[in-house]
């Protein structure tokens, strides 16, 4: 790809471990000038680890007035961006009757923190002439929507929204110069999902092969780049997210999956 190439810059959030980081190590691979991000001290130790192509910076991305200082930042010491990867979230196990402060947090970071990045980062790539790829982290539960965490799912759901609007506006206003692409991880082993574990278990993708994927999907010009993982394959998958778009289509009760009523039906459409 023309866009990931040797002397390019490449700015990721959630850069100091699991995906993140994995994307920055294989970008600063092929030569390009990384900018790692993330709110942890951490990231200018693991920007270090990758050489003097790459630097850290500690930037919290629910806050628009630092990610637009970072914008100008990364501008002024190495100049345009070519690739833009919105890549931080945390969990926070809310559901919709949880207290705002964990709501505010995880909005802040899944979904402003990723609307920030593409409003300071975006508008001069437009502006330039040179090609681009902006790739925003996503997630199946923003899909599938199980319950148990509902302002995780709620903040996948509109960054999934969020990067469809966008790739076609990016598509309206410089044609395919600048693609936008929604990461859809499966089960991934990281800081985030490990809950303290040391053990990868054994149904999880590392961050490493989420990397690998997300290459090899964006190569072919896939825009929805969804992730299968040890356990449940890309077939599983699209049962699942049918079975989800289905509760809408035959008004079924919300999220009928999981529904007394409807567990037989629902095993009986994976089987078939």
């Amino acid at each position: 790809m023309e866009t990931i190439s040797a002397g390019n810059v490449a700015v990721i959030t959630g850069a100091a471990s699991g995906i993140g980081l994995a994307i920055a190590t294989r970008l600063a691979a092929q030569g390009m000038r990384v900018c790692l991000v993330d709110r942890s001290e951490e990231v200018h130790d693991r920007a270090a680890a990758l050489g003097g192509q790459a630097a850290g910076f500690v930037v919290d991305v629910s806050d628009r007035a630092a990610v637009e200082v970072l914008a100008a930042d990364v501008a002024a010491r190495f100049g345009p961006v070519s690739v833009l990867m919105n890549n931080a979230a945390i969990h926070g196990g809310a559901d919709a009757l949880s207290g705002p402060e964990v709501w505010d947090a995880v909005l802040g970071i899944n979904l402003m923190g990723v609307l920030h990045g593409v409003q300071a980062f975006v508008p001069a790539m437009i502006a330039g002439d040179r090609p681009g790829l902006v790739i925003n982290t996503g997630s199946k539960q923003g899909i599938t929507q199980p319950p148990g965490n509902t302002a995780y799912n709620v903040s996948k759901s509109a960054v999934k929204a969020l990067t469809e609007g966008l790739a076609h506006s990016l598509r309206e206003q410089v044609g395919e110069r600048i693609t936008a692409h929604l990461l859809i991880p499966g089960f991934t082993f990281t800081g985030m999902t490990s809950s303290g574990g040391a053990d990868k278990p054994a149904g999880a993708w590392t961050a490493d092969q989420v990397a690998d994927f997300l290459f090899e999907r964006m190569a072919a010009g896939d825009f929805y780049i969804l992730c299968p993982d040890n356990d449940v394959t890309r077939a599983m998958d699209e049962k699942r997210m049918a079975w989800a778009m289905g509760d809408v289509i035959e008004n079924r009760p919300a999220l009928s999956r999981w529904h007394p009523a409807y567990k037989d039906a629902f095993a009986a459409f994976m089987a078939g």
